[in-house]
């Protein structure tokens, strides 16, 4: 196993999943720092493991409930400014506005899900993991993920088009 090449390109995934347990991007950024020390503590032990990117995301994952827990304040939004940058070129203000607005909208939304099914939902629809292996990484069954990731995305939608029907 080659650490450079196994494990440095999962940083992104474990800053993103770290983001979305603990809502906060410094607290996020010394949860992959101290995902990749641990894992390079035990660079010897990951031979043995079959999938390195699903015990990579156990590990922050579980380094990142611990933080929350110990976090003061539990109410922290999620930061998206530094996510869409792309957007600021094309259309007008309105438009820009009207985007961001529903950034910030959709992203209070999911940071109201329960950790669970916020952290399912992000693997599965922006990160793009199959349900055994975000099973594996939680450690829980495939039958769980699909109920929590249903669950989260009704509660999602609900919220959307209660919005949507109290601006009509």
């Amino acid at each position: 196993m080659d650490f450079q090449h196994d494990i440095l390109p999962l940083k992104n995934i474990i800053f993103r999943t770290a983001l979305r347990i603990v809502l906060n991007r410094e607290e996020a950024e010394d949860i992959v720092q101290d995902t990749l020390l641990r894992l390079w503590e035990r660079r010897e032990e990951l031979e043995q493991v079959k999938n390195l990117e699903a015990f990579a995301l156990t590990a922050a994952r579980n380094l990142a409930i611990d933080r929350k827990e110990k976090m003061e304040n539990q109410n922290l939004s999620f930061d998206e400014e530094a996510h869409d940058q792309s957007d600021e070129g094309r259309g007008g203000i309105e438009s820009q506005l009207m985007r961001q607005e529903t950034r910030g909208f959709i992203a209070d939304i999911i940071n109201e899900l329960p950790e669970k099914q916020r952290t399912i939902l992000q693997l599965r629809d922006i990160e793009g993991k199959n349900y055994k292996e975000i099973a594996e990484t939680l450690s829980i069954s495939e039958s769980d993920v699909k109920v929590s990731l249903f669950r989260a995305r009704n509660e999602v939608k609900e919220k959307i088009l209660q919005k949507k029907s109290f601006f009509l």
